[in-house]
Order: structure tokens, then sequence, then C-alpha cells
């Protein structure tokens, strides 16, 4: 008799525990504000493969997915005066097969320091800190339209900080969008860098 009133207490005593672990489970899981369970219903499963069926309006904001996130928006520096602090290394490749030409600029305070290897550097500091965004050329969106023009074969990559922000902008001739963005940036494309 020992024995089952033993077992008995022992059986009560994990339903308790179990109980109390149900109700203090969700307060521990993230997204979950407060000690309040919530109800969840499985998704209905296809006949044929026992797989969940697609929901009308695509996964729930908790499904996991095998679909990566979309990668994060770089920060870009907002246009505008700035503090005029970089340092950039810029690469033209003035036509494909031609040699590439590079220059580095730094600058403090919108002033090149010596280092700086650039045709017009305090044009381009100039440049950079009267809009610290220059080099942050806004990507056309779908329903930007962009004049069908050819504007030369240059291209132009800058790498670099730029008041703390890092930069890696490409730039290029191809359409009106790139040519207004490369117009913008000639200060600090340099010589190399002209139309």
């Amino acid at each position: 008799m020992k024995d089952r009133s033993r077992s008995m207490r022992k059986m009560h005593l994990q339903a308790l525990a179990l109980l109390l672990a149900a109700a203090v489970l969700p307060a521990c899981s993230p997204g979950q504000g407060g000690g309040t369970p919530t109800a969840t219903t499985a998704a209905p499963t296809t006949p044929d493969t026992g797989s969940p069926a697609p929901s009308p309006g695509g996964p729930s904001p908790d499904a996991e997915t095998s679909v990566p996130a979309p990668a994060p928006e770089p920060s870009a520096a907002p246009s505008g005066p700035g503090q005029g602090n970089a340092e950039l290394a810029i690469n033209i490749i003035p036509a494909e097969g031609e040699a590439e030409i590079s220059y580095t600029l730094v600058c403090t305070d919108g002033v090149p320091a010596a280092e700086s290897v650039h045709p017009d550097a305090d044009a381009a500091c100039a440049a950079l800190k009267e809009n610290a965004g220059l080099l942050s050329p806004a990507t056309p969106g779908t329903d930007q339209a962009c004049t069908q023009q050819y504007g030369g074969p240059q291209k132009a990559m800058v790498t670099g900080v730029v008041d703390g922000i890092p930069v890696e902008a490409s730039f290029s001739r191809t359409d009106g969008c790139a040519i207004s963005s490369w117009d913008a940036a000639k200060d600090v494309l340099g010589e190399a860098g002209g139309a």
C-alpha cells in the first residue's frame, strides 16, 4: 500500500510540474508579452504529402522559411552638409581595355590632407563637406523613369568612409539616372571622371 501511495504522490507531483511548466513557458518565449498562453492552431495538411498546406496570405510572421531574409539596406550618409571627413579610394576605368586610374582622397573638416593623391582634392573635399550623401546615389526604383541615353563607357568605384559611414559606390554613364549620379559626384571622381 505504501508503494502505491508513493507512486500516486509521484504521479501527482509530475502532473503538477507539467502544469506549472505549461503556465510559465509562454512567459519565457520570445515575442510573448507575459504569462498568458496564446492559442495556436496547426496548419492544415495536404492529404498526399502530409506537409502543411500553404496559407492563403503567405507564411505567418513567425513561420520559418528556407528563403533567406533580405539583406539590410546599407546606411547611407544623409544628404546635406556633413563634417567633411573622408578616406576614399577612387578607381576610374575610362573605357574598356584602358588602364585604370586610381586616386586617394583624405579630407579632414573639408580640407584635403597631405596624403591625398587627387587632381583637385580641394574641390573634392569641399563637395563632400557640402553634401555628405554625395557618394550614396539612390538606386532608381522600378517606377523611376531614366532617359535611355548613353553618356560614355566610363566606370568608377569609390570605397572608404565619409563622416564615419562606410561607402562603396559604383558609377557609370549608361543612362540618364546614372549620368546624373556621375555628374553630382564629378568633383570627387576627378578629371578622369569627366564626360
